[in-house]
Formats: C-alpha cells, sequence, structure tokens
C-alpha cells in the first residue's frame, strides 16, 4: 500500500476513537475495508478496553483471583459488544474520515465480487490450487 499510514500514536488515538488528518482518509477506508476488517476493529477494541483491563487488575482491592475473573468478564463483554456493533462502527469510522455513509458496505461488496471473478477465472483456466 503506497497511502500514507498513521504513526504509532495517531494510530492508538484513532483505535480510542479519534479522527486522523485528512490526508489518512484513505488509509481509514482501506482499515475498515479490506479483508482483515473484522479482525482490526477487534484489535482497536482490545486497545480500548485496556485502560479499564488495567485499573481492573491493579487498582481493586480484592484478590487476584476475582481480579483475574472480572478482568476476563469485562473483556469478554466488552468483544462481544464490539462484534455486535462492528459494521456500523466501522461506518461511522468512515463517515468520520469524511466518505459517503453506505461507502463501507459497498467497498467490501465490490472487494467479495471481485476476489470472486478472480477465483472462477482461476479455475475456468485450469488452475488447481497447490498442485500447480
Amino acid at each position: 500500500m503506497d497511502r500514507a499510514r498513521p504513526n504509532p500514536a495517531q494510530w492508538v488515538w484513532y483505535a480510542l476513537g479519534g479522527g486522523l488528518p485528512r490526508h489518512l482518509a484513505p488509509w481509514v477506508l482501506d482499515d475498515v475495508t479490506r479483508r482483515s476488517w473484522v479482525v482490526r476493529h477487534l484489535a482497536r477494541a482490545l486497545v480500548q478496553l485496556a485502560p479499564v483491563v488495567a485499573l481492573c487488575l491493579l487498582v481493586a482491592p480484592v484478590p487476584w483471583a476475582f481480579r483475574l475473573s472480572a478482568a476476563a468478564g469485562g473483556v469478554l463483554m466488552g468483544l462481544l459488544f464490539a462484534l455486535a456493533y462492528m459494521t456500523e462502527t466501522t461506518e461511522h469510522r468512515a463517515v468520520k474520515a469524511g466518505f459517503p455513509a453506505g461507502t463501507t458496505a459497498r467497498v467490501r461488496a465490490e472487494r467479495v465480487e471481485r476476489e470472486q471473478l478472480e477465483r472462477r477465472a482461476h479455475y475456468r483456466q485450469g488452475g488447481s490450487g497447490s498442485f500447480d
């Protein structure tokens, strides 16, 4: 990818929900529509959960077993919510970067269609996968 990428501090800010400079808008769209967009979304969710988990583990005046179970339960619930709202959240990120509503769904659908066409063309040409 030849587009500009956020630096680590910008990425953490972005993962926490902050906006990025306008010149990084193409990167944002790529981030929320590429094949690994779900994994990337969950990584951002883990960054959002990290401060709460750290507080739970370090500050709570209870035995470690309780701290660990509370932290694990919090991560589990946080990831469930992140999964439940991932399409809306990624769409919001794209809109915040300046793209019209509906762009992420359209770009993902175009990518899936393009990959299906490429796979069909490969098989029509006699490609057999790993036995080539």
